[in-house]
């Protein structure tokens, strides 16, 4: 007799059903069992209205743990920039797998990179992390471009450069690897020009706290660095006290000197979206070797962006 497929809830966007299937297939390599998907549409994907209006932070990620406290579904794959930092009562994260490429990219008309673009040049974005970044890089740079808010899906947004309505437009690269469209990228954005989101390029897989088997299971899928990197951005994040309609953007990396890992360096940027003002810092320090430790590394981060004046640029803090 098979055992009992997992069910998988996943979001219904084609981004989420392509990561929801790699992680269905690794699950059940680890599990010998089978998986199966369960759609399951978010406030966030219906809605259309601007990310920063909808309560940012959470917005697709309710009623995937709805479903999961209610025994609708086993576990759920979430993006982890789209997880709300306070952990959620009843469930855990189970693993955080390898992460992907975090960087943000460039899709542009005539495959110019971000330095080719003409003046007055449109660029359509949903984050006002990647407007404060990019206004100042343009600023710095002598460059005069207009950033644009937009929203949609992977084809939507694309769509904006192909019909001529846009000059560019900036995704992450981890999504566009995920549905197979990297080849579509003209240019992949140093984080010396734009950090990512914290935690972008993650996967967090959840499921409930008191399912110690299944727990147990989908941790064999973690890895250790990338969860101490997103513990620390995601720190970082939630010492700032932004959600993710604050302009802010979090990397940690690991610094090797040959074969061995020795430290880690946290990057954290935050600023207004114009561009004008920016607060970006670095620190760099051993790898947490334990979640605590990572934590720690990003409050003590966000301490000395905010005594740099971070807590103004950041319209919910500004009293």
């Amino acid at each position: 007799m098979t055992e009992k497929a997992l069910r998988l809830g996943t979001r219904r966007s084609k981004l989420a059903m392509a990561q929801s299937g790699q992680v269905a297939d690794a699950v059940s390599q680890v599990t010998g069992r089978p998986v199966e998907l369960v759609e399951i549409t978010t406030y966030g994907d219906t809605s259309r209205e601007h990310l920063a209006q909808i309560g940012g932070t959470g917005v697709f990620v309710a009623a995937l743990r709805e479903a999961l406290l209610r025994g609708e579904v086993d576990f759920a794959v979430h993006s982890l920039k789209d997880l709300p930092t306070a952990q959620h009562e009843g469930l855990v994260v189970a693993a955080v797998p390898v992460r992907e490429d975090p960087r943000d990219v460039v899709v542009a008309r005539d495959a110019r990179k971000l330095t080719d673009l003409p003046r007055g040049a449109r660029i359509g974005t949903g984050a006002p992390r990647r407007m404060a970044q990019l206004n100042a890089y343009a600023r710095t740079h002598g460059m005069e471009i207009e950033t644009v808010p937009i929203r949609g899906n992977v084809d939507t947004r694309i769509g904006y450069v192909r019909s001529g309505e846009l000059d560019a437009v900036v995704l992450a690269a981890a999504g566009l690897n995920r549905v197979g469209r990297i080849d579509e990228v003209t240019d992949f954005l140093s984080v010396d020009t734009v950090l990512p989101a914290p935690g972008q390029g993650a996967l967090a897989i959840e499921c409930t706290a008191d399912n110690a088997e299944l727990v147990a299971a989908l941790a064999e899928l973690d890895d250790p660095f990338t969860r101490a990197a997103v513990t620390a951005e995601r720190s970082l994040l939630a010492a700032l006290e932004a959600g993710c309609s604050a302009p802010v953007g979090a990397l940690a990396d690991l610094l090797a000197d040959g074969q061995f890992v020795k430290e880690m360096r946290l990057r954290g940027v935050v600023g207004t979206t114009d561009g004008s003002t920016l607060v970006q810092l670095s620190t760099t320090g051993p790898v947490p070797e334990t979640h605590e430790a990572a934590l720690a590394l990003g409050r003590e981060l966000a301490t000395e962006m905010l005594a740099q004046g971070a807590a103004g640029l950041m319209g919910e803090r500004a009293q």
